[in-house]
């Protein structure tokens, strides 16, 4: 698999780099006043040294963690920790201005009769317009998307030589380092590869994800892997991104029902998955306690769809065609997915849709916690755009080229290049 720089294939650095000379900072990740234990309230602790910013600051977490999905989510906050030298800070530190929030579609995916054929039209003037919509009516229980959620708290709230166990190249758990040109975030994160069946096979079989166990040894402790519930959850969103596809199609008056989703729906498509972490907004010394931090820095997707999910903590914003930055608004029912059109699916289209630029911006004292299906195709597919939407004679604004040959011109290169200009005619 090439290690390119995408949202999906990243190079790897876990912990602080011993060999800078600059003086490594270890921030916590935040405080709340609170944790539920077993009916009754215990403080946490912070251990720390206020004599010297260089020194580490780090979490102790409590005896006993909470148990339910709710106060799971809350632990995440409290045990995670994203290692970055000073100089990095200062990297990843943006004003703290909040942008006016997006005019965000939303889709209904269980429309029927007329009102799917509306649903379609309404779908592509979002691809068209911003390349981002909310979907709704997606049939994914709510259940398993909070189990999931809860999941990944409970693995992003393991002590860290814990979580960096199941670090590897280039899938696994990592943290900082996004890609291979020097891009940085304020960010801890899981990348798995993802199978038609909805399994999530690990870069190494020696090397499994723990299970999603609560740090407890008591009769208390839950049994939820972590693999396992995210292999259903990321079967059940693959079904999602391919009927989002089969509306796309019918919107776009393609005659071929799975002219787009059979490329995600095939045996060998290479789809992935990707759950982020991003710590709240940490205090920093020398005035700069109002700046914000970039989380992720701002990108295209390079695959055909990305279905996304989060635990409603603000910071994704989506690039207006004009340039500007607009701040997503919480889903409002907490049950949605957010849906984003990716560089193949622009090729695809002939640049009819857009792939949407996008960042996430550290600027809350909640944790964000976010699941991101990225359906791709298969490696050796030719990518070119739909010759029914070439008019008659109608020139094509792409060359065609492989997925696997899309995803190498990205090798050594920084999240925000444009990598579609190096295949355009």
């Amino acid at each position: 698999m090439d290690q390119c720089v995408d949202p999906s294939i990243d190079a790897r650095s876990n912990g602080p780099d011993h060999r800078t000379p600059s003086p490594v900072v270890y921030l916590a990740s935040a405080v709340p006043a609170r944790i539920y234990r077993g009916g009754e309230h215990e403080s946490s602790r912070l251990v720390s040294n206020s004599n010297s910013p260089a020194l580490p600051v780090q979490w102790q977490a409590p005896v006993t963690p909470p148990c339910s999905a709710f106060h799971l989510l809350r632990l995440c906050r409290v045990s995670t920790m994203v290692v970055l030298a000073k100089g990095e800070l200062e990297q990843i530190a943006l004003p703290a201005v909040q942008p006016p929030a997006a005019d965000v579609r939303a889709i209904d995916l269980s429309a029927t009769g007329p009102a799917r054929t509306a649903a379609g039209r309404a779908l592509v003037a979002a691809c068209e317009e911003h390349g981002f919509f909310r979907l709704t009516g997606h049939g994914v229980a709510p259940g398993l998307v909070r189990a999931a959620e809860a999941a990944a708290a409970r693995f992003f709230a393991l002590p860290q030589p814990d979580k960096e166990a199941a670090a590897g190249l280039p899938l696994g758990y990592a943290s900082k380092r996004i890609g291979s040109g020097g891009d940085l975030g304020w960010i801890e994160y899981l990348l798995l590869s993802v199978t038609p069946s909805g399994a999530v096979p690990l870069a190494s079989s020696s090397s499994p994800l723990p299970c999603a166990l609560t740090a407890a040894t008591s009769a208390t402790t839950l049994s939820c892997p972590l693999r396992e519930l995210l292999g259903e959850y990321s079967a059940e969103v693959r079904r999602v991104a391919c009927a989002v596809l089969e509306l796309m199609a019918e919107g776009l008056g393609v005659a071929q029902a799975d002219a787009l989703a059979r490329l995600v729906a095939r045996e060998d498509s290479d789809s992935m998955l990707r759950v982020n972490h991003y710590p709240p907004r940490p205090e920093l010394g020398g005035g700069g306690g109002g700046k914000n931090l970039t989380g992720f820095g701002e990108h295209t997707d390079p695959q055909i769809i990305s279905v996304l999910r989060s635990n409603g903590a603000p910071g994704l914003e989506i690039s207006l065609r004009d340039g500007a930055w607009a701040s997503v608004p919480h889903d409002g029912d907490g049950d949605s997915f957010f849906v984003n059109v990716g560089d193949t699916l622009q090729v695809l289209t002939n640049g009819r849709f857009r792939s949407v630029k996008h960042r996430v911006v550290v600027n809350s004292e909640r944790s964000r916690v976010s699941m991101i299906f990225f359906g791709g195709p298969p490696p050796g597919e030719r990518l070119a755009p739909l010759p029914a939407l070439l008019a008659a004679g109608g020139r094509s604004r792409y060359r065609e080229f492989t997925w696997k040959e899309y995803k190498g011109s990205g090798c050594k290169g920084r999240l925000a290049d444009d990598r579609l200009c190096r295949f355009e005619n």
